[in-house]
Parts: C-alpha cells; sequence; structure tokens
C-alpha cells in the first residue's frame, strides 16, 4: 500500500475491542460449539466502524477471535451473518441505539478531521490482490459455493461482480468488508453454484473511477471425479504389488539355484 499523488479526505476508523472470557452453556449453542471449540479460552471480540466520503460512507464489522461474524445493513437496522451458522446470533438488536451513537460519532470525527487535514497528507491507496477457491472439497454436479477472498485493501471502497463464461452472474452474497492488523481491510464475497468439468469463473474487484480492475480466475484443478481417480490409484498400487511380488519370487529362485562349477 502506497502513498498517491492525489488528495482526499481520509477514512476514519472506530475500533472498539474487548477480550473477554467465554463462560456460555455449550450445549445450547451448537454452531458457536463447533465454531469455537468445546472448552474455554480468552478471545477478542473486535466491533469495527468505518466511515468515509465514497461508498460504503458508513460500515460496521463484528470479529470473534479473528473471524468476521457480521457486517450490518443500516438500510434495515440488522446484522447480516457472514456464513449461515452465524444467523441464530443475527437478530440481536438490543444495541440499535448504541450502534446508531457509534455511527453518529465516526461520522463527526470523520468530518472534523477531513477539514483538517484536506491538503496536508496524501491518501494512501492499496491494490487490491484477489483470489477465488471453493469452500468445500470439488466435486461434480453436488453444490458448493466459491469464494472471492480480496486482501490488501485500503480504502475499503469496492465493488464485486462475478462472471460465468464470460457472462454476468446474479445472486451472489453482498461484500463482507473486515478490519485488519494494520489499518487494512479485507473482504469476502460468495456465489452458489454446482460445479461441473467445464466452469469458467471470474471474480472481477473494480473501483468506481478507476479504469483497472482486479480479476480472478476459477478453473477446475481435477477434472477426473474423485471416485474414478480413487479406483484408478487402487489399481495401479494393485499392479505394483503384484509386480513386485513375482519380482521377488524370481529373484529367491535366482538366487537359491545352486552353481554349476566344471573342474579341470
Amino acid at each position: 500500500m502506497g502513498p498517491e499523488q492525489s488528495l482526499g479526505a481520509p477514512l476514519f476508523l472506530l475500533l472498539l475491542q474487548a477480550s473477554v472470557l467465554l463462560s456460555l452453556p455449550w450445549e445450547d449453542t451448537p454452531g458457536l460449539t463447533s465454531f469455537l471449540g468445546n472448552s474455554l479460552h480468552n478471545y477478542t471480540f473486535s466491533h469495527t466502524f468505518f466511515c468515509q466520503n465514497e461508498a460504503p460512507m458508513v460500515s460496521l464489522s463484528e470479529a470473534f477471535g479473528g473471524d468476521q461474524l457480521f457486517s450490518f445493513d443500516f438500510s434495515k437496522n440488522s446484522r447480516v451473518p457472514r456464513l449461515p451458522e452465524f444467523a441464530p446470533w443475527a437478530g440481536d438488536q438490543s444495541d440499535l441505539q448504541a450502534i446508531d451513537r457509534d455511527k453518529q460519532l465516526c461520522q463527526e470525527l470523520q468530518k472534523a478531521l477531513s477539514n483538517f487535514l484536506e491538503g496536508q497528507i496524501p491518501e494512501a491507496r492499496g491494490n487490491p490482490v484477489a483470489e477465488v477457491f471453493t469452500q468445500e472439497p470439488l466435486e461434480f454436479g453436488k453444490p458448493n459455493t466459491l469464494i472471492c477472498f480480496i486482501s490488501n485493501l485500503f480504502p475499503p471502497n469496492i465493488m464485486v461482480t462475478w462472471q460465468h463464461d464470460g457472462e454476468p452472474v446474479t445472486g451472489s452474497s453482498p461484500v463482507f468488508l473486515s478490519a485488519v492488523d494494520g489499518l487494512g481491510f479485507q473482504a469476502f464475497s460468495y456465489l452458489n453454484f454446482t460445479p461441473s468439468s467445464t466452469d469458467i469463473f471470474t471474480c472481477r474487484v473494480s473501483r468506481e473511477g478507476n479504469l483497472f480492475s482486479t480479476i480472478a480466475f476459477w478453473v477446475p484443478q481435477n477434472p477426473i471425479p474423485s471416485t474414478l481417480l480413487e479406483n484408478i490409484l487402487c489399481g495401479i498400487a494393485f499392479g505394483l504389488g503384484i509386480l513386485g511380488i513375482i519380482v521377488g519370487v524370481a529373484l529367491i529362485i535366482y538366487f537359491r539355484k545352486p552353481c554349476a562349477c566344471g573342474a579341470d
């Protein structure tokens, strides 16, 4: 992430962290148990606000132990779970007033700092790096999810679009933005699909007003169905085993054969 020559209003990041000791009734929260493990640990819960002059103008991300749980949809005043297993805890609305106060504080500080720092410091921008992979092991004909992971992101204003065989794809998830160490950001976009051997998927990451985009491709890495590949490997192993037995028997017979020596 390097500074550019253009100047701009700074992004303001409001980070609230708390180290908590979990003492939850694990038997009543099976999804959380599988995520955190069935034991008592110290974890860090981060409640991260950021606001800027570009879309999204305000955003909230909540993470637990470094893994993002929720983003916040301000148009609906509700949390959006990053993964389906987090959905049971997304309905909590007991802190909506606190979230609204944090939003106002973030925007007021961002406005004040923008007026103070405008023209004083260069605007830093990172070139996004994207990679695409499947959520589950690849199996043709079985529903799966493609994940586009974007790193080296600053400021966090991007648009993510998907293409399949060069054609636009709809139905992808919202873009989940979260803060990482070093005041940078990362993002996830999810696309449900049923893989076939001829698929070519593209994740395109772009910024408004930027002529360049970051593109990541996904194609099946192993076009052989896993069951067929397993049968082929078993057949090769069996054949090598039989060959080893034959060679071993031949060597035993050869070395046990008496030596015919003639006398002069």
